[in-house]
């Protein structure tokens, strides 16, 4: 094993770590809030602050983690499909399909410039909060195979 990309995975590990915690206490702040059509101006600071913490998550999963996990096993890393059926055969997640559709809701939240189309991600964002703190737990277990400190 390369005792780099082991440490770089260390590294990508703690980061997700620290940012899985941001997306906890603003999910915990959120979850109760249900869908709506209006949000008070709280509820939609709270909401968005949860929709930007889960996109920059699942980024930091998928494209620093997931792909760690492939450097220091030694895979061809290719598309991101094919990072995300390894995860599944690994375990990790249940389903490709399941972190496709996490990753998706990621994508269209970054891509979206008008402020007032955002609420129509809260729903989605607080659904699949708790399925990526969960992968992310997977991915802890999974990867306390290798010698990682802080692990």
């Amino acid at each position: 094993m390369n005792e780099l990309h082991i440490n770089v995975l260390l590294e990508n590990i703690n980061t997700l770590n620290l940012s899985a915690d941001w997306v906890k206490r603003s999910y915990e702040q959120t979850k109760n809030i249900g869908q709506k059509d209006n949000y008070s101006a709280e509820e939609f600071d709270k909401l968005e602050v949860l929709t930007s913490r889960y996109a920059r998550t699942t980024d930091m999963l998928v494209n620093k983690v997931l792909r760690s996990i492939d450097t220091v096993e030694s895979e061809d890393i290719g598309t991101i499909i094919d990072i995300m059926n390894r995860a599944e055969k690994r375990g990790i997640v249940q389903s490709a399909g399941l972190l496709h559709t996490i990753k998706d809701l990621r994508n269209s939240i970054v891509h979206e410039y008008q402020i007032n189309e955002i609420p129509k991600f809260f729903a989605g964002v607080i659904k699949y909060t708790p399925v990526l703190l969960e992968i992310i737990d997977k991915v802890k277990d999974y990867c306390s195979k290798y010698p990682l400190e802080n692990n």
